[in-house]
């Protein structure tokens, strides 16, 4: 796995503080710069569902899945 994610990428969530509904589910990266403090350091996600807003976890809570 990259250490840095590109705007598009997309993910499958293995763990999401942010909301546990996320977890086992794919999504797409929605940040085009690496995450600052504003987000404490975690990557936006979204497309994950029709009932899940986008999420915010952290790079370990994510694998890569293809570009």
């Amino acid at each position: 796995m990259s250490g840095v994610f590109a705007a598009g990428d997309k993910v499958l969530v293995i763990a999401c503080a942010d909301d546990p509904r996320a977890v086992g589910r794919t999504g797409r990266i929605l940040d085009e710069v690496p995450p600052g403090p504003l987000t404490a350091g975690r990557w936006t996600v979204a497309g994950i569902g029709l009932l899940i807003a986008p999420v915010l976890c952290h790079m370990h809570e994510l694998r890569k899945t293809r570009p």
